[in-house]
């Protein structure tokens, strides 16, 4: 369980194609408070940490990656050099800033503008349809692993929708959400809260 407060930036500095993908990625933890088997969350994708080594502030962590989470995830995303958002396994008695997020990726969206407003940079994300239902203004949603609200909703003819995020200058710097760029790809997950009231409501039906 995650709260989508990123805290720290990650860098994948190996991959290698086994039976799963594995891959190492350089971080600024102390490598002593990362547990094998511990849960970190990358850009919104929970997994499991199968080794790590390093010195604090200059650490590593590997863990491998199924090709379902592959296929589910954002495209080009588990490649060298790609930046990732790390999160932590929420604890009992942490602040929870963000809101309940799972780490599992609902679907992935495209970004199809980015523009600024004020001192914020303004995101419209497409959403395909399967998902649009789960999406309300002033709601929350998970993009790549960072809690956001959402601004406002516009649906599409085909049943998607496009929604838009204001990102501030200062989530902007300690993500990799101020380097988006239109036609970008995102991870998303919708609130879990929207999923079970979005199930009662079939049920009922």
């Amino acid at each position: 369980m995650f709260t989508g407060i990123v805290s720290a930036l990650g860098t994948i500095s190996a991959t290698d194609q086994r039976g799963d993908l594995h891959v190492t990625i350089a971080c600024p933890y102390d490598p002593d408070s990362i547990a094998i088997g511990a849960s970190i969350a990358c850009s919104g994708v929970c997994l499991t940490v199968v080794d790590r080594g390093g010195s604090a502030g200059d650490s590593w962590f590997s863990v491998d990656v199924s090709g379902e989470t592959v296929s589910r995830s954002a495209p080009g995303m588990w490649t060298d050099g790609r930046r990732l958002n790390l999160e932590r396994a929420l604890k009992l008695g942490d602040e929870l800033g963000g809101h309940i997020v799972t780490g599992h990726v609902d679907c992935v969206g495209e970004v199809v503008s980015v523009g600024a407003e004020g001192d914020s940079t303004r995101l419209a994300i497409r959403a395909p349809a399967e998902f649009a239902a789960y999406i309300a203004a002033k709601g929350s949603i998970t993009v790549d692993g960072v809690s956001l609200t959402v601004n406002a909703v516009d649906d599409l003819s085909d049943g998607g929708c496009t929604f838009t995020l204001n990102i501030i200058p200062h989530t902007g710097e300690v993500t990799t959400l101020g380097a988006l760029e239109a036609g970008d790809h995102v991870n998303l997950e919708i609130d879990v809260l929207a999923r079970y009231l979005k199930r009662m409501q079939a049920l009922a039906g």
